[in-house]
């Protein structure tokens, strides 16, 4: 890992960019895009102008000539959230404006490194820098109708002899990285650079967000499809999520469609221990309470190791003893 110094930055003082160079990072996603449809699931140019309104959020998208962002080129930002994360969590300096390296990038998304997938790699900056949101999505304590790209700049600072980008730099949308400073991510499973259809990757994306690790979620497939961003008519969609619900691939969730069309989500046995204590919708709320701004799942998951380690006494009520933890780290404690 490389110093401020090293990096050609003095040792103090506020840095202007941040040197993605964290190996290992947890693959970290930012709450906002995972709850509102903001990435195009085709495989082909999306040119469509979406809206999408619930619950008082308005989310317009506006594609370049080069078509939506897609819910692939999402990688680059994942990859900049979890290097930014682990950082903070390792008390070092960030900054809005990433340096990368572009094997990097690829190899910690699962990709391949051929010439083809650095042009692919191109093509998904473009399309990030050139889709425009208009939102009042709020990120962190802050809520502001604003209009920006996903990315708001990108260049290539480094080249080989035979062209190939080595070194590229990356300055992330001021409510990206507000999103992120405010800690309103969630860690995903590291399987889930593997999942390659578009829909699977975001019906993956709404369990974690919406399920994390309760005993259950559900919700009706015509909002699960509003959701979810398909353009795909509601006939069909429900069509692709019960071939989705029977091929059971899906990492850390279950899916399974049941009378009333509606859709049920349950988090796989190495998610929730048979034994370990069960948190309803109640408990998270006054968790992210008790520790505002903080992943709480991540939370969950250290306070279940801690459990684990004293030997898993029984709780009279996990709830509060899980708010409790949660304050107590929040205090720094």
């Amino acid at each position: 890992m490389r110093s401020s110094s090293q990096a050609g930055l003095p040792a103090s003082g506020p840095r202007d960019f941040f040197v993605c160079d964290i190996a290992g990072a947890l693959p970290k996603d930012d709450m906002a895009t995972m709850e509102h449809p903001v990435f195009s699931l085709s495989t082909r140019p999306d040119r469509r102008v979406l809206r999408y309104d619930h619950g008082g959020i308005t989310v317009e998208i506006t594609p370049s000539v080069k078509g939506l962002a897609t819910i692939h080129d999402k990688d680059v930002l994942i990859y900049c959230v979890s290097q930014l994360v682990a950082a903070l969590n390792a008390d070092r300096p960030v900054a809005r404006q990433l340096e990368l390296v572009a094997y990097d990038l690829l190899t910690a998304c699962g990709r391949e490194t051929s010439g083809d997938a650095y042009r692919r790699l191109r093509e998904a900056f473009e399309r990030l820098a050139g889709t425009r949101i208009v939102t009042n999505i709020p990120t962190g304590e802050t809520e502001t109708t604003a209009g920006f790209g996903l990315i708001e700049e990108w260049r290539i600072v480094r080249r080989t002899r035979s062209g190939r980008m080595v070194s590229v730099s990356v300055t992330l949308s001021d409510w990206l990285y507000r999103a992120v400073l405010s800690r309103s991510v969630l860690t995903l499973s590291r399987e889930y650079f593997g999942i390659r259809k578009p829909l699977e990757r975001r019906l993956y994306e709404l369990a974690r967000k919406h399920c994390g690790r309760q005993a259950r979620w559900q919700v009706s497939m015509k909002v699960l499809c509003a959701k979810s961003g398909s353009a795909s008519p509601l006939r069909v969609f429900r069509k692709m999520v019960r071939d989705i619900a029977a091929a059971d691939q899906l990492p850390d969730y279950m899916l399974e469609v049941v009378e009333g069309d509606l859709l049920v989500v349950r988090p796989r046995a190495g998610v929730l221990e048979e034994d370990a204590p069960l948190l309803d919708a109640a408990a998270y709320d006054a968790a992210r309470a008790a520790a505002p701004g903080w992943d709480v799942y991540a939370l969950e998951a250290d306070w279940r190791r801690y459990w684990g380690a004293s030997g898993k006494p029984r709780l009279k009520s996990p709830a509060r003893a899980f708010a409790g933890y949660c304050a107590k780290r929040a205090r720094g404690g």
